[in-house]
């Protein structure tokens, strides 16, 4: 990858920690992460395509409990930096959405760990409360750099996967993937029919 591509995945990953670890401004919101994430690449409608459409296909799905939805961040910063590569947009979402909710698997494992190690360091910040600002910066930081690592290697696996596979696709499935692409908008809000319904009641 370039290095405008690495510093947008940099980028990225101080995002992702918008959901969870800090901040927490709804930056991190799709419908807000792609015409961000659009404007850096060069194509803000494109940015805003895909978040509208990450965003419909995520709506129905609520982080409580254990749930951990899949990144909104992640679903829109894979499709856009194969775009700026050449890769056609429709190709492109879909492998942002599974690498979203891979993610989801991977941030789940990065809370245990972190609940793990904060547990541990919990008598030593009882015994020294003023290690406590170093420890939850050294926990954002860690944070950072393994959510940093997971987007580049997604962004870099996709684009290979994609260049190797891009001279054998067809008209037919550039249709189908087209037409697939076109229909998110209308499964997002097939699926908030019912939430609306409900409180109409």
């Amino acid at each position: 990858m370039t290095l405008p591509l690495i510093l947008l995945c940099i980028f990225a990953a101080l995002l992702e920690l918008d959901t969870t670890y800090a901040f927490q401004t709804l930056l991190s919101r799709p419908v807000i992460a792609g015409p961000i994430f659009g404007w850096l690449t060069g194509d803000v409608a494109a940015g805003i395509q895909v978040g509208i459409f990450a965003e419909l296909l995520f709506s129905d799905i609520s982080p409580l409990g254990g749930i951990i939805p899949p990144s909104g961040v992640v679903a829109t910063v894979i499709p856009l930096l194969l775009y700026a590569q050449g890769i056609d947009l429709y190709f492109g979402f879909f492998l942002g959405v599974c690498a979203a909710v891979l993610y989801s698997f991977f941030d789940a494992l990065l809370r245990k760990t972190r609940f793990k190690w904060l547990i541990f360091l919990e008598k030593r910040i009882g015994r020294r409360p003023s290690d406590i600002t170093r420890i939850i910066s050294i926990t954002l930081l860690l944070s950072f750099l393994m959510t940093f690592i997971f987007i580049s290697v997604l962004a870099w696996a996709s684009s290979q996967l994609m260049f190797v596979l891009y001279p054998y696709l067809t008209p037919r499935m550039h249709f189908a993937f087209r037409l697939s692409y076109l229909a998110v908008p209308w499964i997002g809000l097939a699926a908030l029919i019912p939430v609306f319904r409900l409180k109409a009641r």
